[in-house]
């Protein structure tokens, strides 16, 4: 198995990179309470404006914006 820096702060412009970035934000905002109350796409919406920074975000925020509903689903983080 090949491992990986876990404390690695690199961000790559692409959308694994933002993916990277978008899992951890989302539990963390979780975590928080930053999101009870608020449907999926305002859930969304949240956690990407504490990732807005990345350069995924700023290159293409439509294509971000569907990768962070992709992994939403993909991993059933709305339920």
């Amino acid at each position: 198995m090949i491992r990986f820096p876990v404390n690695d702060d690199r961000q790559f412009n692409n959308p694994d990179g933002f993916a990277m970035a978008f899992d951890p934000a989302w539990k963390e905002c979780h975590r928080r309470g930053l999101l009870s109350g608020l449907n999926v796409d305002e859930q969304i919406e949240a956690v990407i404006k504490t990732v807005d920074d990345h350069p995924f975000i700023q290159s293409s925020p439509e294509q971000a914006r569907q990768v962070a509903k992709f992994r939403v689903r993909l991993l059933d983080l709305s339920g």
